[in-house]
């Protein structure tokens, strides 16, 4: 098969940890019989220092024209620290999403049989933990109408959704949870909400049209709770675009490192698989990064772009051999060594 993906390194660490899953890539595309087209493109902070804005033109053509996108991290510190900015990193990142279509984040949470105990959760709260956070990716606040007064002592920021935008990702969440134990949280404030109420009763709406699914409704803050005290008891959890961006960063901690997550943003057009951390500047150019997400990021990429679900487990099983051999980076190595970035890359091709 040929696969025509988009690279988009991005920022910080982004370029180190695309080189890792890469290689991989390209290690599984040899061993099954694949070739890769990979097209590079700029975004984020790097686009704008080349050509002044976060997400051009030229990059959205390569991403339109790919089957799929593997992207790394966006951000940098002298945008974060300059509040006047007019242009900034991170306004690619959204563009692209409405460009693209990507409307629906998808978070797993998992454990690591070697890796359980370097979770600051207890091991018998998150054993068995495996759940997913679909997250609605291109409505709510993060969209909607925002300003501030004349004066600059008042700000506003409108959160936003149709019934249209609710029905797209709860159906998704209704389809996944049919593949799995055949449970669906819908996380909302519908209390104090408008948006919320919607969500629950466009949600409820849908229930009939799967009678097999259980289907709860929590409020957003209760569910912060239970993360942390019984993540194993949710399987597939649906939300908006903010409460989602909080509870996925949450989640991402139960497996003990932000560096071992992975997901994918469903679109329209195409999707787009990342590691859910973000560019980690500090460590940028020192190839001392995990690159273990982004790794399982081009494994979600090849399973669900291209349904090769076989050359997706290849990729499991050798990241978690790599693992349980202490082929690790320095966030995980304790007081083992610590391999490098470009170390680890290499290991995972060369075992695959």
């Amino acid at each position: 098969m040929k696969l025509n993906i988009a690279l988009l390194a991005g920022d910080g660490i982004g370029p180190e940890v695309i080189d890792q899953a890469v290689k991989v890539s390209n290690a599984i595309a040899k061993k099954f019989n694949h070739e890769i087209a990979w097209t590079a493109a700029l975004t984020g902070a790097a686009a704008i220092d080349a050509v002044g804005e976060p997400y051009p033109d030229s990059t959205h053509e390569v991403c339109m024209a790919a089957d799929a996108v593997l992207f790394g991290a966006i951000g940098h510190p002298r945008f974060d620290n300059d509040p006047t900015a007019k242009v900034r990193p991170e306004q690619g990142l959204l563009k692209m999403r409405k460009a693209l279509g990507l409307y629906a984040n998808v978070r797993p949470t998992f454990t690591f049989p070697s890796l359980i105990d370097n979770s600051p959760l207890k091991r018998e709260r998150i054993e068995g933990t495996d759940l997913i956070i679909l997250r609605e990716l291109t409505g709510g606040i993060y969209f909607g109408e925002r300003g501030r007064s004349e004066d600059g002592n008042t700000a506003f920021d409108t959160c936003t959704y149709t019934k249209d935008e609710v029905v797209r990702l709860a159906k998704l969440g209704f389809e996944m949870a049919m593949q799995r134990s055949k449970k669906l949280c819908c996380v909302d404030k519908a209390n104090v909400l408008e948006t919320s109420r919607l969500w629950r009763q466009t949600v409820q709406g849908m229930e009939k049209d799967y009678p097999e699914v259980t289907v709860s409704y929590e409020f957003v803050d209760a569910v912060a709770m239970r993360l942390v005290q019984w993540p194993s008891s949710y399987d597939v959890l649906i939300t908006e675009n903010l409460f989602g961006d909080i509870l996925t960063d949450e989640a991402s901690v139960i497996s003990g490192s932000m560096g071992l997550m992975p997901s994918s943003s469903i679109g329209v057009h195409t999707s787009l698989f990342e590691p859910i951390h973000g560019s980690y500047p500090q460590a940028a150019g020192k190839d001392i990064a995990n690159p273990l997400a982004t790794v399982l990021s081009a494994a979600m990429m090849f399973e669900d772009a291209f349904g090769l679900k076989e050359e997706a487990e290849a990729i499991r099983t050798v990241v978690n051999k790599s693992l349980a051999e202490g082929i690790v980076s320095e966030d995980l190595a304790g007081k083992n060594k610590a391999y490098k970035t470009s170390e680890i890359g290499d290991w995972l091709a060369a075992n695959i």
